[in-house]
């Protein structure tokens, strides 16, 4: 096995030294399918995010839910966040620091947090694409479906799937997993998702994942 090949830290996802045999994933999404989710590691520092953190922690028990589903299911988890971090975030210290919080947000980030085997990309813009290597990730897990989750619905969601629409990803967007920070803007954004782009936003618990009766 070479170096490239090995098991990297939780975040870090291996460069390929030739795409053919050093693939940046080492399995196939099953289904073809994968979880994304946009801008959920965090500490909840940022101006406005009292007033998100308490519609995030209503939908978290959706999210985890459906992450343990996905998880069973071979379906990879993809986190895409923000680089508070100036290209030098890393993932291991955003979750000690969002553990470390203190209160709901450490409930937050116990409830949320990454595996190890789970991947994570930073976005230096709203789109979870843009300026990103998660297009690529995607081709190399084969995927072809996006189950789409996080924050915020009218924002950095809305963006990254709009993008994914240009690519031509078959998008699910379970409602209960999507939050803005008030209830005007997450109906505007998700009438805006239903009826003019289109987008199935089934609930949750009502998605049919790869082995499930």
């Amino acid at each position: 096995m070479s170096p490239a090949q090995a098991a990297s830290p939780v975040g870090q996802t291996p460069m390929p030294d030739d795409t053919s045999g050093s693939p940046l994933a080492r399995d196939q999404a099953a289904d073809g399918t994968a979880l994304l989710i946009v801008d959920m590691v965090s500490e909840w520092r940022f101006p406005g995010a009292e007033q998100l953190l308490g519609r995030v922690l209503s939908i978290a028990p959706a999210l985890q839910a459906l992450k343990a589903r996905c998880r069973q299911a071979g379906i990879p988890a993809i986190y895409a966040n923000d680089n508070h971090g100036r290209w030098r975030s890393d993932v291991r210290a955003l979750v000690s620091e969002g553990l470390a919080a203190g209160g709901e947000r450490t409930r937050l980030m116990q409830m949320l947090q990454p595996h190890e085997d789970d991947y994570f990309v930073l976005k230096p813009k709203q789109s979870a694409f843009f300026a990103t290597p998660l297009d690529l990730l995607l081709s190399h897990l084969k995927v072809t479906r996006l189950i789409v989750t996080g924050v915020t619905i009218d924002q950095c969601v809305l963006a990254t799937l709009i993008d994914a629409r240009m690519r031509d990803y078959e998008l699910l967007c379970p409602e209960d997993c999507l939050a803005a920070r008030d209830q005007e803007r997450h109906a505007h954004a998700r009438w805006h998702l239903a009826e003019v782009l289109g987008l199935d936003m089934t609930r949750s618990e009502n998605l049919r994942l790869p082995g499930e009766g």
